[in-house]
């Protein structure tokens, strides 16, 4: 998928160089995710679908942002539901690179039977959560305390995305 001088394609074990990179930078901001480290490679892969996993990279193969994929639960009644992660460089803040992705995830998840998408964000990640409300995901939850952060307990917002064409 071409775009203005970007690209959209499958993320491959040879962009986790790039991927970890920005991976890193997110965990460093402590506004993305419970995680304090990025894991390697085999592990990431093992934890997160084939389905949904994609790079924007530039046209200089510099990877300025991922999304991917992971269930929600392995139970058959589920297969449909899934949970995404996305993280946008930080030098590639505010250019429009988490909506490209997102429009592209949701492409094609749908095409690929997915009726709900979850997403899990602080809730002071007033750009994440706006972010995902701009694709059709609402908010439908709020957890308090749900986990510690560097020994501080924080709070998160659930979000969910139906689609209006699979599962339907």
């Amino acid at each position: 998928m071409k775009n203005t001088g970007y690209a959209i394609r499958p993320m491959v074990a040879d962009d986790w160089e790039q991927v970890a990179k920005i991976y890193a930078d997110g965990i460093a901001g402590r506004m993305a995710t419970f995680e304090t480290n990025v894991p390697a490679w085999d592990y990431w892969d093992e934890k997160h679908l084939d389905v949904g996993r994609l790079v924007l990279e530039n046209s200089a193969s510099k990877i300025l942002g991922w999304v991917a994929l992971s269930a929600v639960s392995h139970r058959e009644v589920y297969r449909g539901v899934v949970e995404n992660t996305i993280y946008v460089a930080s030098d590639a803040h505010g250019q429009g690179v988490g909506s490209r992705l997102m429009s592209a995830l949701v492409e094609i998840s749908e095409a690929n039977g997915i009726w709900m998408i979850q997403a899990v964000t602080f809730q002071e990640n007033s750009a994440s959560i706006a972010l995902h409300k701009k694709y059709g995901y609402r908010e439908v939850g709020y957890r308090e305390r749900i986990a510690k952060l560097d020994g501080t307990w924080r709070n998160t917002v659930l979000l969910e995305r139906r689609s209006a064409v699979a599962g339907v």
